[in-house]
């Protein structure tokens, strides 16, 4: 489990294909080399962390940097299939009990890829606009959460599948979200309340 609280900003500094594929066998695997500033000491070896919202296990470290492996089936369901040397990522160690929950509850499992559609400058603020995918439409509501490339946000205002959220100085030095632009894709992961309610009545 996770907070939506992003602990570090990561790069890829290597990428060699495995044989993870999906689940028909159409499309390799990668395995990516993660530059961070963890202490990887204290980073164990099958230990999870989310990347841009994607919990994935440690397979392997080194001094400064530790591996992930990556199925095809992720690669195709995320942005992690975009990734190449030189690509930042946001990083959140998995929670402990006693941390404090500063975000909601984050599972690191990707429910869908949205899309940048608008930024604006809003004083030192930006507002962006995002474009979900029409499954998750239902799950979003206003001055609800949802999880952006691992970024715990709210959520300002709901038009179908498209919400707009407004980003402070402080997260967009610290996260990848302030260099999005228009265009761009990012990993969506709706609230685990929406989900439960959603299903409770009778709607999932």
């Amino acid at each position: 489990m996770f907070t939506g609280i992003v602990t570090d900003m990561g790069t890829v500094r290597a990428v060699t294909k495995t044989g993870a594929g999906t689940t028909s066998g159409t499309s390799e695997g990668r395995r990516f080399e993660i530059s961070t500033h963890f202490d990887v000491n204290d980073i164990a070896i099958g230990g999870s962390i989310a990347h841009a919202g994607a919990c994935m296990t440690v397979v392997d470290k080194g001094d400064t940097w530790y591996a992930i492996e990556v199925s095809g089936e992720s690669l195709s369901k995320t942005t992690l299939g975009s990734w190449h040397v030189g690509t930042a990522m946001n990083l959140e160690r998995a929670m402990r009990l006693g941390d404090e929950l500063g975000g909601h509850m984050v599972s690191g499992h990707v429910d869908g890829v949205g899309e940048v559609t608008a930024r604006v400058a809003d004083g030192d603020s930006v507002r962006f606009s995002f474009q979900a995918p029409d499954t998750l439409a239902k799950y979003l509501a206003p001055k609800g959460s949802i999880t952006i490339d691992g970024v715990s946000l709210t959520v300002n205002e709901v038009d179908g599948a498209t919400f707009g959220i407004n980003v402070i100085p402080h997260t967009q030095e610290v996260t990848t979200i302030g260099a999005l632009g228009v265009g761009d894709k990012v990993n969506l992961e709706i609230d685990m309340l929406a989900r439960y309610v959603a299903r409770l009545l009778g709607q999932e």
